[in-house]
């Protein structure tokens, strides 16, 4: 057959047999025909589309009860015809719907071939305003007090798809309040709505099946098992998926309504997984921290324990402005160009082999090329990251505690970016190095060095946002920012380069580690290049590294690209994936 007839052939099929084509089936929603993969929900097909169907108990990550009725709709099949008689088909060839009486659930039925889904008329709205007025009858009004305020899922719903007023006069059932039931969380029994996805969640996502109802009919209440408590390290999450103020975080209760708060994308620093986060922030004060789903890294949750380690950022033991230690051994306060002048006047006077660098795998990639530029000014000097190893608990936190080992490993162009490490400490130690920089380590604390080990050295330059045991016998002290304070990349475990993006504002005269590389470099070499932003410097690290080539800040996007092929897998993901939720 010609090319000329294969497009004619195709110009002439249906839109129906197109997609049957496609593997894929024919779906009219509110009118509007669609397409669908087959064994897609209905409430996922309508979300595709921009059509709400407003849910409770529904997760796209969490098996689907069906308990809620929230999501009811009318769905209609084409009737079957009489015996011998051929089905009637409009001009695209679909069939007419025949629409049943009763609404079935959304959250828990696939689409299939010709279905019609209706998410309006007077059937789903009363089906609606019903199931609202059953779940208001021993609700709480607390809105004012609550912490769910502005980001409840009942309050919203009830002002789209209720009715308006109550016909309830009894009293109201009274249940457990602000009841302990772990380290990090409360519960509010009165205003559960027994959705259960906290209880899915911990038994299918966390693997911690400490959640239950108990009682029956309205006295039903969410409770812990006997003699357990939610300490898990995912407890937190329950509290992001609750669609109402049951279950709330003890560190941000009471501490700011959401609607005050400013939200900035970015990722998480505390381990190799590179949890895409949101920090939400407000008068340049972080409040809280909270998951942000990208199927490829982290699904929708995040430990714990990494979202709520941010508090040392307001630490009073910050840095916010360089120091020089006078000739009586005590640190002052010093401009920056005092203190770059300081280190291009004592760093001329050493051979290369008398000087090392200890950088950091928790450093952007920006910053990892700016120190190995460093380096190659200064000689090719010795440079190393400090390692830090945990256990991978199965989930999301990986074995591997630094957040850019990978790009570290590939922007230094070195298999371990920690190998040299205990070269350095021996030639520290043997008085051979004279002239140490470090930066964004307290290398007393993490990697094993003493405060009598660093004592002979000429010269020690320290860069980090807190005071702490290294700095106290460093002879020049840079301020540098935080995690939330900047901008740049980072590439996971996984070989993905994800963007950090700046929520906060660094305190004092913090600077970027970028900014501390890019100024000594110029004052030990004059003719260093200048590099006026974090943009440029990503720039001139796409043209030096090829697994980099062409991409820019833009072009990595909210979700990251993958540059390295690495064959890690997040265990959860794979979990996921085994589920049939990827």
């Amino acid at each position: 057959m010609s090319d000329t007839s294969t497009v004619e052939t195709a110009t002439q099929l249906l839109p129906k047999d197109i997609a049957a084509q496609k593997g894929m089936v024919n779906v009219q929603i509110d009118g509007i025909w669609h397409q669908f993969p087959r064994g897609t929900r209905m409430i996922e097909a309508c979300r595709s589309v921009q059509v709400e169907v407003p849910h409770y108990c529904y997760h796209p990550k969490l098996s689907s009860p069906g308990n809620c009725r929230m999501c009811l709709v009318q769905m209609g099949m084409p009737p079957r015809p009489a015996p011998g008689q051929e089905p009637t088909r409009d001009e695209q060839g679909y069939e007419p719907i025949g629409w049943m009486p009763r609404p079935v659930i959304a959250c828990a039925n696939t689409v299939s071939e010709n279905m019609g889904i209706r998410t309006t008329g007077e059937l789903v709205q009363k089906c609606r305003e019903g199931v609202m007025e059953f779940l208001l009858i021993n609700h709480p009004l607390d809105c004012p007090i609550c912490d769910q305020a502005g980001e409840c899922r009942l309050q919203e719903f009830s002002v789209g798809f209720g009715r308006g007023s109550s016909r309830f006069i009894d009293m109201k059932v009274k249940k457990p309040k602000n009841v302990d039931i772990g380290p990090r969380i409360r519960l509010d029994d009165e205003r559960c709505i027994m959705c259960s996805r906290c209880i899915r969640f911990m038994d299918e996502v966390a693997k911690d099946p400490v959640l239950g109802f108990t009682q029956r009919g309205t006295h039903t209440t969410l409770t812990v098992h006997p003699g357990r408590r939610l300490d898990s390290n995912y407890s937190l999450n329950t509290a992001d998926i609750c669609p109402v103020g049951a279950l709330t975080s003890n560190d941000f209760r009471f501490q700011m309504r959401v609607w005050f708060l400013k939200e900035t994308n970015t990722i998480d620093v505390n381990c190799g997984t590179g949890t895409n986060i949101t920090v939400w922030t407000r008068s340049n004060q972080i409040h809280r921290i909270t998951p942000r789903q990208n199927d490829a890294v982290n699904s929708c949750w995040m430990p714990d324990s990494h979202r709520l380690n941010f508090h040392y950022i307001d630490s009073k033991a910050r840095l916010t402005e360089p120091l020089l230690k006078n000739d009586a051994g005590k640190h002052v306060s010093a401009t920056w160009t005092n203190a770059y002048e300081w280190i291009g006047k004592i760093v001329k006077h050493f051979r290369a082999e008398q000087i090392a660098i200890i950088g950091s795998a928790r450093m952007t990639n920006e910053e990892l090329f700016l120190t190995k530029k460093l380096s190659e000014i200064l000689g090719d000097v010795p440079m190393a990251t400090v390692p830090r190893q945990g256990e991978n608990d199965g989930i999301l936190i990986a074995a591997d505690r630094n957040p850019n080992t990978t790009g570290a490993s590939l922007i230094w162009n070195a298999g371990d970016p920690a190998a040299k490490l205990e070269l350095i400490r021996d030639g520290v130690r043997q008085e051979k190095i004279k002239v140490l920089f470090s930066f964004a380590e307290d290398i007393i604390t993490d990697a094993g060095f003493t405060a009598e080990e660093l004592a002979p050295l000429e010269l020690h330059v320290h860069s980090h946002i807190l005071a702490n045991p290294t700095a106290q016998t460093a002879h020049i002290v840079l301020p540098s920012s935080a995690f939330t304070e900047k901008r740049g990349t980072m590439i996971n475990l996984g070989g993905r380069i994800q963007r950090m993006n700046q929520a906060t504002m660094a305190p004092g005269q913090a600077r970027d580690d970028w900014e501390i590389l890019r100024d000594i470099a110029q004052a030990i070499d004059a003719n260093s290049p200048t590099i006026p932003s974090i943009d440029n410097a990503f720039k001139k690290l796409a043209e030096a590294v090829p697994a980099l080539e062409n991409l820019t800040h833009a072009r990595i996007g909210e979700q990251g690209v993958v540059v390295v092929d690495t064959g890690y897998v997040v265990p959860l993901l794979a979990d996921e994936k085994a589920r049939g939720f990827a």
